[in-house]
């Protein structure tokens, strides 16, 4: 059985759920069973409940009166919605970043590229789509700015869902590629193709997505009709 960090707190209980979303372990519309929860954690429903609300205010849970929390299920327009913002906020970060990175920041990225990397290869699921997101949130990390670093793994959390509802069998292969091209133009200090980079590729993924798919629903009627 999975474990939460140390204390089983509130906290602990969201943060082991959301790395479980955006890890793709939890499908949308999955039924979130508080008693369930509190088994698996050894917490009181009090706290699970907590730990819910806290998800359903950063949009990864949905709560439904009188049938439970559910995993939730974007629909296509809030998709497009989630990287329209990602492309104007990183497109700022990217230029900040450019202009005040030091070499141990580019080294911390190179390093992080090498760890997609080996996941990619390894087939590593779950390690690889966790690395993949992270490089944004690292890059706002990086720059010593926390209130960028979780907005964005907020809007990451969100992707992941986005991703897993929607994501293509065409899907682009080569978003660590991606990456290492990005933090190459960051070490030339590069700050027009760092950008044009960074658009780039958050619109290649956003590409690969089929957003024309009907969304899974945790509804019993309406997933048959």
């Amino acid at each position: 059985m999975d474990t939460t960090p140390a204390g089983s707190s509130t906290a602990a209980i969201v943060e082991s759920l959301t790395r479980a979303i955006v890890e793709h372990r939890l499908q949308p519309g999955a039924k979130l069973a508080e008693q369930k929860l509190a088994d698996h954690f050894g917490v009181s429903r009090t706290l699970v409940r907590q730990a819910l609300f806290q998800l359903a205010q950063n949009r990864l849970v949905t709560l439904e009166p009188a049938r439970g929390a559910f995993v939730s299920a974007p629909s296509a327009d809030e998709a497009r919605q989630v990287f329209a913002v990602r492309r104007m906020v990183e497109a700022g970060m990217t230029r900040a970043f450019v202009q005040s990175a030091s070499p141990t920041q580019i080294k911390a990225l190179r390093s992080h590229v090498a760890l997609e990397k080996a996941a990619v290869e390894r087939g590593d699921v779950p390690e690889r789509t966790a690395l993949l997101g992270d490089f944004h949130v690292r890059m706002a990390e990086l720059m010593g700015n926390e209130v960028l670093a979780q907005l964005l793994q907020d809007l990451l959390s969100r992707c992941a869902l986005i991703t897993l509802m929607y994501q293509s069998s065409s899907a682009a292969a080569h978003s660590y590629e991606e990456h290492a091209d990005i933090v190459k133009a960051l070490a030339a200090r590069d700050e027009e193709r760092a950008v044009r980079l960074m658009q780039e590729h958050l619109l290649h993924v956003e590409q690969s997505l089929s957003l024309d798919r009907r969304p899974p629903t945790s509804d019993i009627a309406a997933a048959l009709a």
